[in-house]
């Protein structure tokens, strides 16, 4: 196999598996997302979190607003710009994202359990390193 279709086959292979995972969601991806940098990098502005996402500003205000609405993130007024706002998860919107976790873990467990032999676990849990480090190399991070 050579190094482009190994490549290929890791991409592919990796998209079924998330999509596989967010089965389980109860949550738009596009709120957990938001939920999950607000989470670990700290306060956003909507352009910030439309850019981490890759996506137009107009759709990340729209999963802000929604968010919004349902008390899981809230707003501040930018220290150094006050024609801009500041999202920050809420106490609600944690456990939200945390239960949305949790979800996606437990469905993922149970596969790995149903669908794997002992040995071939810890072959996965081998990989995990590695594919961290990938995801580093790509991300710059």
């Amino acid at each position: 196999m050579d190094d482009n279709a190994l490549a290929e086959d890791l991409r592919q292979v990796i998209g079924e598996l998330v999509r596989a995972v967010r089965v389980a969601d109860a949550m738009p991806s596009g709120q957990s997302a938001i939920l999950g940098y607000l989470d670990r990098d700290g306060s956003q502005t909507t352009a910030d979190l439309a850019n981490l996402r890759g996506v137009t500003h107009q759709a990340a205000a729209k999963s802000v607003k929604e968010l919004l609405g349902d008390g899981l993130v809230r707003t501040e007024s930018h220290p150094r710009d006050g024609r801009k706002l500041l999202l920050h998860i809420t106490d609600l919107g944690r456990a939200r994202l945390q239960r949305e976790r949790a979800q996606r873990a437990h469905r993922l467990n149970a596969a790995i359990r149903d669908a794997l032999s002992p040995g071939e676990q810890r072959h996965i849990r081998e990989c995990v390193p590695l594919l961290a480090r990938l995801a580093s190399r790509m991300t710059g991070l």
